[in-house]
């Protein structure tokens, strides 16, 4: 028997349930942690810090380096806030000279009200399949407003997860994910399935799965927990105005072209879902937030491993099939272990990933023979998403947001469109064409390097400043790193082979150069 761990009161289970102004951006000053709760989570990172080593040395491979501080604060935001520092916020981080400086850091960043805009954002794309249809624009604007206000208050994850899978009012975020897969009990099976435990069960759908443990039988019997939806108001358009849920009591599904009935089972376990109370979507949720459950958290562990480190400890994260071994079995389980412990907590779980050493290397290869990726030997590249290019070129020009930037802003939507590439995998880069035109030609590239509209620029223009000063701004901006001694030389030749009236316009050329750039558009 699975030990539910919050719920769905009436059926027995209970929920567990000063601003600084840095460099422009509001951060709220960091609460330190509970002193058990710190201890714990020096002892996990630790931990991490301990396996990710001890498989290296088994493999002869040798780790990177730690990464200097201005790839870490620039990594550090891209990750956890999705855009990139201000001037002022790299040099108060590159003048810190305190050793715990990453980890005061990091619990800053993590209280920023940026950082639930980014999880809402990252796990919006993760739930919803990106579109370029206006009408949907809907769909996703209401989740994620959802999702944000989960992120914000820290919700426990596994009651986020029970809201989600049993929400029923239209103006709840999750009721778009219900209009986006028309309440099909196949579609909605699938993608539970995927984003919850990472099980690719839709692989079973026509037929046994030919590889995995799978059997057709298994996907439907996660279909018909969700075979007695319906719509109050059936003359509603989907994906307009509200669209609640009402759970009947009547309705199953049948394995296709048979008139077999599938009565509702878990994935990979026998339990029973009859011993549990409510409606089926109900006795869903309830299996699936369980402490006990075998896949919930440890899909969860792995996402946040992925979105931090580039890649999963099982790859690709949302494929967690008993057939796809993980890279660290004993790291997985000792931070699954850790996760549950803490109540489930999804920031504090990033919090512990993102203060070890691992997380902390440099992306730099170490040896000629480049290290397997999931040896974590060194931190991976990663591109960046169109929304965290949209709103570090926000952030480089000084124009307005970062990443509260709203959903519905137009530029913001045609900017995303254009640069959305098929695939997912972050650490691979298949930005092509038609992405490139659109970034060197249009806004908000365009606009973040004209001297007329870049406040950056405009600063820039002050002239007891030497272009000495000019160009370490515009490297910190873009970069969180001064030039190197070579990029000094080569850009200080090039300003000053502009006329005087042309100063402002070379200074807007030199930082057009640096946005085009491939080390603006990775997160090393």
């Amino acid at each position: 028997m699975f030990r539910g761990t919050h719920a769905l009161a009436s059926w027995g289970l209970v929920f567990v349930g000063s601003w600084l102004a840095l460099g422009g951006v509001s951060v709220v000053l960091a609460e330190e942690p509970a002193t058990d709760e710190a201890a714990q989570m020096h002892a996990m990172a630790a931990r991490i810090d301990e396996l990710v080593l001890a498989k290296l040395q088994a493999e002869k491979t040798p780790p990177a380096p730690l990464a200097s501080d201005g790839e870490f604060i620039r990594r550090a935001y891209l990750d956890l806030v999705g855009s990139i520092p201000s001037v002022a916020q790299t040099r108060a981080y590159l003048d810190d000279a305190s050793p715990d400086k990453r980890e005061k850091l990091v619990a800053q960043l993590l209280k920023s009200p940026a950082h639930p805009t980014h999880l809402a954002n990252t796990w919006r794309a993760l739930v919803l399949e990106p579109t370029d249809d206006p009408g949907s624009l809907q769909n996703e604007q209401g989740l994620q407003q959802w999702l944000r206000g989960k992120f914000s208050e820290n919700v426990r994850y596994d009651r986020l997860v029970e809201e989600f899978l049993t929400a029923t009012q239209g103006n709840d975020g999750p009721g778009y994910f219900y209009a986006a897969q028309e309440l099909k009990p196949e579609l909605l099976a699938a993608e539970t399935s995927r984003i919850f435990l990472g099980l690719q069960l839709e692989c079973a759908q026509c037929h046994d799965h030919p590889f995995d443990r799978w059997k057709q039988r298994d996907f439907w019997g996660v279909a018909a927990f969700f075979a007695q939806l319906e719509r109050p108001n059936n003359d509603s358009n989907l994906g307009l105005g509200r669209f609640d849920i009402v759970d009947r009591n009547v309705g199953e599904v049948t394995i296709p072209e048979t008139e077999d009935v599938v009565k509702p089972s878990f994935p990979g376990t026998d339990a029973d879902y009859a011993s549990f109370g409510g409606t089926r979507r109900q006795q869903l949720a309830i299996w699936m937030v369980s402490r006990d459950n075998p896949f919930m958290p440890r899909r969860a562990v792995n996402w946040a491993w992925a979105h931090m480190m580039g890649r999963g400890i099982v790859h690709p994260a949302d494929d967690m099939s008993p057939q796809n071994v993980p890279s660290h079995p004993e790291l997985l389980d000792e931070l699954t272990t850790y996760f549950v412990k803490s109540g489930f907590d999804l920031r504090l779980l990033l919090q512990t990933i993102a203060i070890t050493d691992t997380y902390a290397r440099s992306s730099e290869a170490v040896s000629e023979s480049e290290a397997p990726p999931e040896l974590f030997a060194r931190m991976a590249v990663k591109s960046l998403t169109p929304e965290q290019l949209y709103d570090a070129l926000l952030k480089v020009g000084l124009l307005r947001g970062g990443s509260d930037a709203n959903l519905n802003d137009g530029m913001r939507v045609q900017f995303v469109a254009r640069m959305r590439t098929a695939g997912k995998d972050r650490t691979t880069f298949d930005t092509g064409m038609p992405q490139a035109l659109a970034l060197m030609n249009g806004p908000p590239v365009s606009t973040a390097t004209s001297p007329d509209t870049s406040g950056l620029l405009k600063a820039m223009s002050a002239p007891f400043l030497s272009d000495e000063q000019r160009l370490n701004v515009l490297f910190l901006a873009a970069y969180s790193r001064e030039p190197n001694p070579q990029e000094l030389a080569r850009y200080e030749e090039f300003l000053k082979s502009a006329s005087p009236s042309e100063q402002s316009q070379a200074l807007g050329d030199v930082l057009w150069v640096l946005a085009n750039s491939a080390e603006f558009m990775l997160n090393h």
